[in-house]
């Protein structure tokens, strides 16, 4: 049953360390159990698919390459909701698009991947910022949405399919 856990922090530690950050009066999953259900079914399967997935790494990293973008520009939304500083949404879309893996990563005992030299988190940045920007254009959200998601997930992509990396931090 471990793998639900790991499925559940993955999916939901993000948002919900965004939502206790915001001071938010209710964490968006025990509002709505759906998104709890989503993750709690797509950790069963994932568990049962993992022999076919695991020869299908490239399909993994680019669904979450998806999830990415779409959790940084919705999160960079739900911000603004709560909180109109431009820098603390960007902040909260980081911290939305990240933390559930960091989290995955550090029970595992693995290097979270944001402490590699991927373009992960800068891809994250720029779809708040497009969001950001066609949001004050001002644009309807769904377009700002749409926008800052194909941004950050433009960027995400071109990093995996050009290997570019940031440079590497030299001690």
């Amino acid at each position: 049953m471990s793998f639900i856990l790991l499925g559940v922090v993955t999916g939901l530690g993000g948002g919900t360390v965004r939502d206790l950050v915001l001071n938010k009066p209710s964490i968006f999953w025990l509002a709505d159990p759906l998104y709890l259900y989503v993750c709690v079914g797509a950790a069963a399967l994932t568990y049962f698919l993992a022999p076919v997935l695991a020869s299908k790494y490239k399909t993994l990293v680019w669904m979450d390459a998806a999830g990415m973008a779409l959790f940084s520009v919705t999160a960079t939304h739900t911000t603004l909701q709560w909180h109109d500083a431009w820098l603390v949404a960007m902040a909260m879309a980081m911290i939305t698009a990240s933390f559930g893996g960091i989290m995955r990563d550090v029970l595992l005992d693995q290097m979270p991947v944001i402490l590699e030299p991927e373009i992960y988190v800068s891809a994250s940045l720029l779809g708040a910022l497009v969001y950001l920007i066609a949001h004050a254009f001002p644009l309807p959200t769904p377009w700002a949405i749409g926008l800052g998601t194909i941004a950050a997930f433009s960027l995400r992509g071109a990093a995996i399919i050009w290997d570019l990396r940031l440079p590497k931090y030299r001690d």
